[in-house]
């Protein structure tokens, strides 16, 4: 068995398949071990996630209500100004989040004046001392330089499933593509937010894959998603039963195990936890939330019953932690200086300022 501290990029099928297959008992031990070697016990990262630009998506995702493929509830509408944007983001600071994420329903993000507002947001949130990730669609180099000259800290794009089951929910972009945006967004310097959603009809050896794949990317990713699905009506996944909350516990174990310093944060899916089953996800290696009333388009436990949830399990809300990502890391280990999206903030950071 590797050391607690030790980063592998050559995990096996079999191997994933392995750890799954421990008794949960064993595995969230294995997992607790990992999780103490590199980070703090009691410390979760808290972060708000925005959707700047919402439906009318091209994509066809199959979990997504965004998509204007599909009939649900959720109707294009007009991006949001930076003014509207930065006044959500104090609110955010105000609740404790250190991390602002925004999301535009963009099968890719298109040079002009909506990519250049997006850039504005940047550097508004960071100006206010957060953090600030994007998740934007597929990018080009150029774009990945201006957002990490924007000083953006992370880029989200997840990969969804494995590349076997990939075809049966998107089939508007290649598996490829994601990881082609992935690479681009480690060479601009920025920090990767890269994860996957599970209760899609999946098998569990494509759960394992899909982490594997994560955990094979060198660097790892920064954060690492485990995202729940919520099923919508209207969208073809409408019909799928909801998760067992054991097995989103024993995804983020794993996840802990192959990635000992990424951010495993316990994303959507939240609201159909117990506080006890997001407890155990914690003591799995979970250290990091989405903090808020909604995920772009789907509900999240409100900011109260976290901060009682958090006090209650003797949780603290954790300083930005982009000091210490493996991503902006790596980049370093390597040798050049950091660009402008790697210069971080300092814990202090998060101190109100206007």
């Amino acid at each position: 068995m590797s050391s607690p501290d030790t980063l592998r990029h050559d995990w096996t099928l079999d191997e994933v398949k392995a750890l799954h297959a421990l008794p949960l008992t064993d595995l969230l031990l294995r997992a607790q071990t990992v999780h103490r070697a590199n980070h703090a016990p009691d410390s979760v990262q808290l972060c708000t996630l925005l959707s700047v630009k919402t439906g009318g998506c091209q994509e066809d995702c199959a979990y997504c209500p965004q998509s204007s493929k599909y009939e649900t509830e959720v109707h294009p509408e007009k991006m949001l100004t930076v003014d509207e944007v930065l006044s959500k983001a104090r609110q955010a600071r105000a609740t404790g989040s250190t991390r602002f994420c925004m999301g535009a329903a963009w099968r890719d993000a298109k040079d002009g004046p909506a990519f250049d507002t997006v850039l504005d947001m940047v550097r508004g949130v960071r100006g206010l001392g957060l953090e600030a990730c994007a998740t934007l669609g597929m990018l080009t180099d150029d774009q990945a330089r201006r957002l990490a000259e924007a000083g953006l800290t992370a880029y989200n794009h997840n990969i969804d499933t494995s590349p076997d089951h990939y075809g049966e929910i998107i089939s508007t972009r290649r598996f490829d593509d994601r990881l082609q945006t992935v690479a681009r967004v480690v060479k601009a310097g920025i920090s990767v937010c890269c994860g996957g959603i599970i209760g899609m009809g999946e098998s569990i050896d494509d759960r394992c894959e899909m982490l594997r794949t994560l955990a094979n990317l060198d660097p790892h990713p920064g954060s690492v998603p485990i995202n729940a699905l919520v099923p919508v009506e209207g969208t073809p996944l409408a019909g799928m039963p909801r998760i067992d909350p054991l097995e989103l516990a024993r995804m983020c174990a794993i996840a802990r195990v192959l990635m000992p310093r990424s951010m495993v944060r316990l994303s959507a899916g939240r609201t159909d936890l117990s506080r006890e089953a997001q407890v155990l996800c914690f003591m799995a290696g979970a250290n990091s939330i989405f903090y808020g009333e909604k995920l772009l388009t789907t509900g999240n436990p409100d900011v109260l019953e976290d901060q009682r949830l958090l006090s209650d399990a003797g949780l603290k809300p954790m300083p930005p932690y982009a000091s210490s990502d493996p991503t902006v890391q790596a980049t370093r280990d390597k040798g050049p200086q950091p660009k402008p999206g790697e210069l971080l903030l300092s814990a202090r950071a998060i101190e109100p300022a206007e």
